[in-house]
């Protein structure tokens, strides 16, 4: 595999075999008035000197761009870099094409008769800014090629995680062991409570309803999600009795914010499966908002042999933020807390 440089977007050292040679010979033929059939003659010094000065320019020029891109490497800043990188190439090119000049000047005197020196600077500077604009042209437009292939790339890549763990929530919400316990959880309660049965189905047929609603969206308001986040803890707290407490503690005014939908109920779950649940152990499930996040922790007492994952789980969550922007997941763990914080979204 041919390797790459990063910040310039691809193996430019074919380009430079070409294109230096190449412009070096058309330099002289467009700003100089050389000709092979008539003075003022292109000869191999004339062609060496502009090669030699043509190299040094585009080498130049090359390194600037390296430093700017990584001064700017964010795509809202390109505007800045594309300023300072302009600038720094002007005077740089302006620079050097005068200083290497005047050690060229002999070389090309036959080719500047009638002119001033001014016009000879002119013509010269000409010709290293039109060496400059090449090279900023190929540069830029490979570079920009590259970033765009690779963003699409990456969206193509999101969204495809973004797909898989939705349809995974959806597989392990309809797996055999999700419907056994919540069956064996209905069977136990309709001969001893047919109100809590029946409010239990209406519960558990919300869930299901709601996996299916949002199965296609990339964010819903976070009162939605709240919502359906209290029939799961219904059905769960149904199950487990005291030994698992919720407590879930959202402000009014956060309830109009989005958030990635089965993220929370994804975290409740993860929690419940890597930690014991008993009267001896009671599992504490906190949500809360904080810092323009919000919070899910829960009290740290792991099993001593976790179940097997599903493939749920952060790595998810944090995928599909990415394609929300650029606010990450954070995750603490201490000795007796995991907590989770997932940014909430704006409208």
């Amino acid at each position: 595999m041919r390797k790459t440089n990063c910040r310039i977007g691809f193996n430019d050292g074919l380009l430079m075999i070409i294109g230096i040679p190449l412009l070096s010979f058309i330099i002289p033929i467009v700003f100089m008035n050389c000709r092979f059939n008539r003075p003022p003659y292109l000869t191999w010094d004339k062609y060496l000197a502009t090669f030699m000065i043509t190299t040094i320019i585009w080498v130049g020029n090359r390194y600037i761009m390296i430093y700017s891109r990584k001064k700017y490497p964010l795509f809202d800043e390109v505007r800045r870099r594309i300023v300072l990188q302009s600038v720094l190439m002007f005077v740089f090119t302006v620079t050097f094409n005068t200083i290497l000049g005047r050690f060229t000047k002999e070389i090309f005197d036959a080719a500047a008769v009638g002119l001033s020196d001014v016009d000879v600077l002119i013509h010269s500077n000409s010709a290293a800014l039109f060496c400059t604009i090449m090279i900023i042209a190929i540069y830029e437009s490979i570079y920009f090629m590259h970033q765009l292939r690779q963003s699409v790339e990456e969206t193509e890549n999101l969204k495809r995680e973004n797909l898989n763990a939705q349809l995974d929530a959806l597989r392990t919400q309809v797996n055999p062991h999700f419907l056994f316990n919540n069956l064996n959880t209905l069977v136990s309660l309709i001969p001893e409570n047919p109100k809590h049965a029946v409010d239990f189905v209406q519960q558990l047929s919300k869930l299901y309803r709601h996996i299916l609603e949002v199965k296609d969206e990339k964010s819903i308001l976070l009162k939605e999600e709240l919502d359906v986040l209290k029939a799961y803890a219904f059905l769960l707290q149904t199950r487990f009795g005291h030994n698992l407490v919720v407590n879930i503690d959202v402000p009014e005014e956060k309830l109009n914010k989005r958030i990635v939908p089965l993220s929370l109920q994804l975290l409740m779950e993860n929690a419940i499966k890597h930690n014991i649940v008993s009267s001896d152990k009671p599992l504490q499930i906190n949500i809360f908002a904080e810092n323009g996040s919000l919070v899910v922790d829960n009290t740290l007492q792991m099993k001593k042999q976790v179940t097997e994952s599903t493939g749920i789980g952060l790595d998810n969550i944090r995928n599909r933020y990415k394609l929300l922007g650029d606010k990450p997941v954070t995750v603490t763990e201490t000795e007796t807390k995991f907590r989770v914080s997932i940014p909430l979204i704006e409208h």
